[in-house]
């Protein structure tokens, strides 16, 4: 158990090379996020404008939510290209059970959480069994829950959503353009980071990111640790998902499809190992808002969104070295 500790305390010190160095491409990201919000000001009209920034942060809140849903995958050393897949089935849940059942939205909410982190739970429970690696394994289910959700719902979206669930998402908070989603956002961050700071099993899920094999032998139970860490994946996608269908009034089929790059983007660019063992919620939070920036003001500016998409494959391919490099720097266990 000794070891595991080890493991656990190699990827949360604050003084080693390779923190600094996150602590300085951190205050960058920071530092690029306010260039492109100072640039966009000047360059893009209305973008200080209190729609534009009501609508910037409510997306932001989405995509970042996104990108924690893949960073607790992350964190283990697996992927979940089933991100986008269970956050459109569980939105599409929460819509049928609000509109056709006729059930309150929290019971809704309730519902669709619930069967996030079941379909979670699943991925994990495949992985463990098959010892299949999880990129097989949540691209073939991330198919499945699909197809599945298009078949039982005709591909029919469900728009007739109860306005108290729908304003959730359209109210300011304090008289400020942000959106009551920025705050369950934020909510979630929190959680996420008093977990990989505080607790024993977010210790336990760095240390099997770090080196698996490893922590198994130490005497972790990395099968537990894996079947927690898909089922937590699970249940933020399922809580993006929530927080889509209520800013767009909506449950459609097309939910999700387009999650899997924006899923990587803001934990890689924010500091998250893309090999595991390391995580880092404020970053993910800096990346979030980036790119929400940028995909925002390209819009305003006029600059076609297909562009967005290079964007975006760019990042992620920068982050992929930037990886490298960090691991080399000493900032995971190797």
């Amino acid at each position: 158990m000794r070891r595991s500790l080890n493991f656990g305390s190699v990827s949360s010190r604050s003084l080693t090379g390779g923190a600094l160095l996150r602590q300085v491409a951190l205050l960058a990201l920071f530092i690029v996020t306010a260039g492109f919000w100072i640039y966009f000001s000047a360059a893009a009209s209305g973008f200080t404008s209190d729609f534009n920034l009501f609508s910037l942060l409510r997306f932001a809140a989405i995509q970042i939510t996104i990108g924690f849903a893949q960073m607790v995958a992350l964190s283990i050393g697996d992927l979940n290209l089933a991100v986008g897949a269970i956050g459109g089935a569980t939105g599409m849940i929460a819509g049928w059970a609000m509109q056709v059942l006729g059930l309150p939205p929290e019971v809704a909410v309730l519902f669709a959480l619930a069967a996030g982190t079941l379909l979670g739970f699943s991925n994990a429970l495949l992985i463990t069994w098959t010892r299949i690696n999880s990129f097989i394994v949540t691209l073939a289910t991330a198919s499945l829950i699909t197809g599945a959700m298009l078949i039982v719902t005709h591909s029919d979206p469900f728009s007739r959503l109860p306005d108290s669930f729908t304003s959730f998402s359209e109210t300011e908070v304090a008289g400020l353009p942000v959106s009551n989603l920025v705050l369950v956002m934020l909510a979630v961050g929190v959680a996420l980071f008093f977990l990989y700071r505080n607790l024993s099993l977010g210790r336990e899920m760095l240390a099997v990111g770090a080196n698996r094999r490893a922590a198994r032998m130490s005497g972790l139970s990395v099968d537990r640790v894996v079947l927690l860490t898909h089922g937590l994946s699970g249940a933020l996608a399922a809580t993006a998902g929530l927080m889509a269908i209520a800013a767009d009034h909506t449950a459609s089929p097309s939910l999700g499809s387009d999650w899997l790059l924006a899923s990587f983007v803001a934990p890689a660019i924010g500091g998250t190992l893309l090999s595991g063992g390391l995580v880092s919620v404020p970053g993910t939070i800096v990346g979030g808002v980036l790119l929400a920036t940028i995909s925002n003001g390209l819009l305003l500016v006029g600059i076609d969104n297909f562009w967005i998409t290079v964007f975006l494959g760019a990042v992620l391919l920068l982050a992929v070295v930037l990886d490298r490099v960090t691991r080399a720097a000493g900032g995971a266990a190797p």
